[in-house]
């Protein structure tokens, strides 16, 4: 077995592997990144690509009757296949156990910080890095096709202003004005002026030419096999590339970090929450600016280069079979919406696992057990909003610079990791 010495090892090489490996290297430490496939061919690849300080936790109150009624039914925007596993059922009664107004409006209030900076940051890095990616300042756009559910928002609304994020709110008239690709009839809908879009598979290939060009090491198709873990350290990570030791260590393995960090005696309770996406050719009349159809919880993000419907959260396992009714729901979603839902040649349709926290908060920080181990995981829907400000955070841990903000409620020491 071979045998090689790096600086920074970082474990993962998809949207927030890659964002801490530049950061790292723009700090002037060397990196090896390993990923088990290709660069950014897990959930960074097949998302929407949308930037959102406007995103609220998931935990809101009301969301376990309404994953209730869903049970049933499986082309629900959120479903848990039946199954005996206790790991699941540990999770989600954690999260039951959070969804309250108190626990609601806490983490809100810290994820907005997260989210604003790294709105902030991410445009800092395309613009200064000169990136291709299709990046877009035009917002979000959420849309509801029913009064009932257009009401239930206002709270929304007030708590969002609150945090700082901007709203603008039409009526049924006025939002067709502002987005004519949407059908007549819808009841209003909310605009998110500092919200942002990007092509996310062009966006996670500029990131790895970068990181090349400035003289990191990618390692592709090259699993992760061990640890030779002792006297709190990780002495060398066991791939098969060989016998790889490392100053510093960042797992960054999204929906795998938790099976990765078992065989070093760490417990995080993240579960894979797969998200489907389908990617065409551009319509006729594609939406000016990307839609969160609410009702359907349908993602719509409209690119020069193409079109893509996307999201649904499904808590399966890691079920690898690409679904075909959960695939026909966001086709179906898209349709209740717009003029032309779908685009004249259908690219791809996808599947990925999202590293899914009980608290919908990400795991940033140093592992209680390990000095050299950075952990950056666990960033649920929200790895591409949220990757700049990670890597910012990630390097300057390892840098030892004092943290832009609170990172206890990001500490993997809240799940004793």
């Amino acid at each position: 077995m071979t045998e090689s010495d790096s600086d920074v090892l970082i474990l993962g090489g998809g949207v927030i592997g890659l964002s801490c490996a530049l950061g790292l290297l723009r700090s002037g430490r060397s990196v090896t990144v390993l990923e088990s496939g290709a660069v950014g061919s897990g959930s960074s690849r097949g998302n929407c690509g949308t930037i959102t300080p406007s995103h609220l936790p998931l935990h809101a109150p009301g969301t376990v009757a309404r994953a209730l009624r869903w049970m049933l039914t499986r082309d629900a925007p959120f479903y848990v296949r039946p199954r005996l596993d206790p790991q699941l059922l540990y999770w989600l009664l954690c999260f039951a156990r959070r969804c309250n107004p108190r626990d609601f409006h806490r983490t809100a209030l810290y994820k907005s910080q997260l989210l604003l900076l790294s709105r902030s940051e991410l445009a800092g890095v395309i613009e200064g890095e000169h990136i291709d990616c299709e990046f877009s300042t035009a917002g979000t756009l959420y849309v509801w096709r029913h009064e009932e559910g257009l009401a239930q928002a206002q709270g929304d609304v007030r708590l969002l202003r609150e945090l700082g994020v901007p709203v603008e709110e039409f009526d049924g008239a006025a939002l067709r004005r502002f987005e004519p690709a949407l059908r007549a009839g819808m009841a209003g809908g909310h605009y998110h002026a500092g919200d942002a879009s990007l092509r996310p598979d062009r966006y996670v290939a500029e990131l790895a030419r970068i990181v090349r060009g400035l003289g990191g090491t990618i390692h592709e198709r090259t699993t992760v096999q061990g640890f030779d873990a002792r006297d709190g350290r990780i002495g060398a990570v066991v791939s098969a590339h060989g016998r790889m030791r490392a100053h510093e260590v960042v797992l960054a393995m999204g929906a795998w970090s938790a099976s990765m960090a078992r065989q070093i005696g760490l417990r995080l309770p993240i579960q894979p929450g797969k998200g489907y996406s389908i990617t065409y050719s551009r319509p006729r009349r594609p939406p000016r600016i990307p839609l969160i159809l609410k009702e359907r919880s349908v993602c719509v993000t409209a690119w020069g280069s193409g079109y893509r419907l996307g999201s649904t959260m499904e808590f399966s396992g890691y079920d690898s079979t690409l679904n075909a009714a959960r695939l026909a729901a966001l086709r179906r979603g898209a349709a209740d919406y717009l003029e032309d839902p779908e685009g004249p040649e259908m690219q791809e349709q996808w599947y990925g696992w999202r590293p899914m926290t009980y608290d919908d908060l990400p795991v940033i920080g140093r592992a209680a057990r390990y000095a050299n181990l950075t952990l950056a995981t666990g960033h649920g829907m929200l790895g591409m909003s949220l990757s700049a400000i990670t890597a910012q955070l990630v390097t300057d841990l390892i840098a030892g610079r004092a943290a832009r903000l609170d990172m206890a409620p990001l500490s993997p020491q809240r799940f004793g990791a």
